[in-house]
């Protein structure tokens, strides 16, 4: 059995503790808090991550940002673009000297469960040509393996960013509306569910929706794809255990896909884990194939550029992208 520290998404119910009523942090649990609104998502994902890591064929860093709170830092924080919201870590509230708020909690939402969080409020953060001020983080428990929490995509509507992992270099700035330059594929986005990437993506003959989640370590299906799939007899599963950010464990089987194809790129030799996660019944998505596009499949770019204004990736592939083979996770 393998251990993966993935998909952990999480939804924010907006802060409906008083101090009168505190909810104490953060107890794990998947029960429906029928007084807490939703208002928001976050998804964060996977072991071990980088600032931006160089693909190696079994194992696949995150994307770390250097972030000020406060004008203090900087923290890594792992940039995951299907977040909707920041998130940090108990030991950044310390080293910022700032109280964590139980009567200010919000209900977390993860891939894998739910559960309330304490929140801390900050003055500022900022990193790169992305300023946000007065904002509320939750306080999630520590999966990130180093980074010191998320980056949602919150403040990211004008931005366009810009990974080198070739260079292991990030660049978060104002979009200009620059056209993708000569080697690089374009890729329309559509903005679902507020800021959720979406692509539509093809596996084998199976048309379908895809979510872009650089917070991901590995790539994950949910059950209505692998029923698609099954008429190629899918083979050589092995189970994963997917801890979330909540703490929850849920379970899954890596098997090999058909060739991956998005924007006239193909990979092959792709272990895709199938499951039937919370954070798909969340997001209605249940139904209908869905894949969320995790770094075992991103990281094999060269280049990847997010252009929030123009809603489409610019992709530039390695040379022998269409051709690398990528080990089962584990």
């Amino acid at each position: 059995m393998m251990c993966l520290v993935a998909a952990v998404s999480m939804l924010l119910s907006s802060g409906v503790a008083t101090a009168a009523e505190p909810v104490a942090p953060p107890a794990s649990s998947t029960g429906t808090d029928v007084s807490a609104p939703v208002v928001q998502e976050v998804i964060v994902e996977a072991a071990e991550p980088r600032f931006v890591a160089p693909t190696r064929r079994d194992r696949i860093g995150r994307i770390w940002a250097p972030v000020l709170i406060n004008g203090r830092g900087p923290f890594r924080l792992v940039l995951d673009t299907g977040a909707s919201s920041s998130a940090v870590i108990s030991e950044v509230a310390v080293s910022l000297g700032l109280p964590m708020r139980e009567s200010a909690s919000v209900r977390v939402h993860g891939v894998t469960g739910s559960a309330i969080v304490s929140t801390i409020a900050i003055s500022r953060l900022e990193v790169g040509e992305l300023l946000m001020e007065a904002a509320s983080l939750p306080i999630v428990a520590d999966v990130f393996g180093g980074a010191e929490g998320v980056l949602g995509s919150e403040g990211l509507a004008d931005k366009r960013i810009l990974i080198d992992f070739s260079h292991d270099r990030i660049v978060i700035a104002r979009s200009h509306s620059q056209r993708a330059d000569l080697g690089f594929t374009r890729i329309p986005l559509k903005l679902t569910r507020g800021r959720l990437l979406t692509i539509d993506l093809q596996i084998g003959s199976v048309h379908t929706k895809a979510i872009i989640d650089t917070g991901a370590q590995q790539t994950i299906g949910n059950s209505a794809l692998r029923e698609l799939l099954k008429r190629r007899a899918l083979k050589g599963a092995k189970t994963q255990e997917i801890i979330g950010v909540t703490l929850d464990v849920a379970y899954g089987d890596s098997l090999p896909t058909p060739p991956i194809a998005f924007g006239g790129i193909e990979i092959r030799n792709l272990y895709v884990t199938f499951a039937d996660m919370f954070i798909f019944d969340h997001w209605k998505l249940t139904k209908e194939p869905a894949l969320l596009v995790g770094m075992d499949v991103l990281g094999l770019l060269d280049t990847l550029i997010i252009d929030y204004k123009l809603r489409e990736l610019q992709v530039r592939p390695r040379p022998m992208m269409k051709t690398s083979p990528l080990l089962p996770p584990g």
